[in-house]
């Protein structure tokens, strides 16, 4: 019994987000319990500001109750952490307004650090827009191999796939990503004058 574990994780998950989608507060409160440590962990290793990193995670599941609806049946972990490391970088995007309209300049806590800028290129530049004409399986594996830098095995657990299935999407993620970004950035010297 102890081998479907994963599943049963997997299935009450599933089952709670569509309680969540019915208005059960209690059912979100049992899948913040579930997934608020492994979240928080992960979102401290991108940001120092523990205050941040409160506010984000307290936004991961505001915009779980108000969109568990919308879920479309993928692994709850990582649409999970889909959303939390969007509301990063949001939360990086409004501290460099803040600095930026601010004369005085930013304290250290509030400049962006290179992962979370690295994180925004990735969401709102060439290659975020890239990446949104990939396919969504082959997407979430780019994202947990390359932007959080999880292993094979991390990436299979995270997703509910198989290691083997995890190598062969980031083969053909990578492989179609260089496609997009080519149709992207035609070359400037073979362009019409």
């Amino acid at each position: 019994m102890g081998g479907h574990r994963e599943n049963d994780d997997a299935d009450g998950d599933a089952a709670l987000l569509r309680a969540v989608a019915a208005g059960d507060a209690s059912a979100l409160a049992v899948l913040y319990d579930r997934h608020a440590g492994w979240l928080h962990a992960r979102l401290t290793r991108r940001c120092a500001d523990p205050e941040v990193v409160r506010e984000v995670l307290q936004d991961t599941f505001v915009t779980v109750w108000r969109s568990a609806a919308g879920h479309r049946g993928q692994e709850a972990g990582g649409w999970l952490w889909t959303i939390a490391a969007r509301r990063l970088v949001d939360a990086g995007r409004v501290q460099e307004r803040a600095a930026r309209a601010q004369t005085l300049p930013a304290p250290p806590a509030v400049v962006p650090s290179a992962e979370d800028r690295v994180l925004t290129a990735l969401e709102y530049g060439d290659v975020g827009t890239a990446l949104d004409r990939i396919s969504p399986e082959l997407r979430e594996v780019l994202r947990a191999t390359v932007v959080d830098g999880l292993t094979t095995r991390e990436t299979a657990r995270l997703l509910g796939i198989p290691e083997g299935t995890v190598k062969s999407r980031a083969v053909r993620a990578r492989a179609e990503l260089r496609a997009a970004l080519s149709r992207l950035d035609p070359s400037p010297t073979g362009g019409p004058a």
